[in-house]
């Protein structure tokens, strides 16, 4: 086989065809982007995941006996019903760990924080309470669900205002970051299609030759593959470089010092969306081509 021949059909190809390999670079820079925008957005609410689930408590507040408490409370918690709530908060597997808080704590630390805006003029104004850490946020509802009709049970707190709406913003960009990542893989197949069926048009008479002679397939179709792993390069290329940047100057220098109340996805992160697309663009554009070939150089 000779080298030489292949290179030189390589930069002829990229040369005749110019500018579609630009839209097809172009394409696979915007779509690789995207799909590693979303893979970085995953990053991010599995570290928002596991950090809240280990900071965000849910609150089980008890009776404390006061008329405004309503008909679920008909007096201060009894040693009996503070006991069965207890049991039912340690025996929960979706329960990481816990504490009880007794009234005079509240009361020390609502006194500690508040100072001389503080109105309550004994302990037995606040209600005692069970702290639980969960081994994962989003599964507050089972907790919630095992011990608010449980007698004794004033109230119930839980991270759902904070959660819910983290979560569905990440959820929301993720997956608009994958769909229309998704739209624009499809757009650069069809035009790695168009860039194959147009370089095997410009190249007919010589392929004619080729076959004539008995070259063999391999032989034929290398300077289409060693095309498709140009553009392939120069598309992740530049998808890294973005995703380098977004990450460099969007979160690092900007969000996480002004944001330090979560973690952050941090290089590793970067490195292994790079990773991905790495493997996707090449993927792309290769195995169309090996498809197409096929098809249009009737080899």
């Amino acid at each position: 086989m000779q080298l030489r021949y292949v290179f030189t059909e390589l930069g002829q190809g990229l040369r005749r065809n110019l500018t579609m390999h630009v839209a097809v670079v172009l394409t696979l820079f915007v779509s690789l982007t995207l799909v590693g925008l979303g893979l970085l957005l995953n990053s991010q609410t599995d570290k928002a995941e596991k950090y809240f689930g280990s900071q965000l408590t849910v609150q089980v507040w008890m009776c404390n006996g006061a008329q405004e408490e309503g008909a679920g409370c008909l007096g201060p918690v009894s040693d009996a019903e503070r006991q069965a709530i207890i049991d039912r908060v340690d025996g929960n597997d979706e329960v990481a760990e816990w504490h009880e808080e007794s009234q005079q704590v509240a009361y020390d630390k609502a006194k500690e924080l508040l100072g001389d805006n503080f109105r309550v003029s004994s302990p037995e104004g606040l209600h005692a309470s069970v702290w639980i850490t969960l081994k994962d946020a989003r599964n507050y509802e089972t907790v919630v669900s095992s011990v608010q009709t449980l007698p004794g049970v004033y109230s119930i707190t839980t991270p759902k205002a904070i959660l819910d709406p983290l979560y569905s913003t990440i959820n929301a960009l993720k997956y608009g970051a994958y769909g229309v990542g998704a739209f624009l893989v499809l757009a650069a197949l069809l035009l790695v299609g168009n860039t194959i069926r147009l370089a095997a048009f410009a190249r007919r008479r010589e392929i004619g030759i080729m076959r004539l002679v008995g070259a063999s397939r391999l032989y034929i179709s290398l300077p289409f593959l060693l095309e498709a792993v140009v553009t392939a390069i120069f598309g992740v290329a530049l998808a890294g470089g973005a995703l380098t940047a977004f990450w460099w100057f969007g979160i690092h220098e900007k969000v996480r010092e002004s944001l330090q109340f979560m973690p952050w996805v941090d290089h590793l992160d970067v490195l292994s969306a790079i990773g991905w697309i790495a493997i996707l663009g090449p993927v792309l554009t290769v195995i169309p081509t090996l498809v197409l070939t096929r098809k249009y150089l009737k080899v």
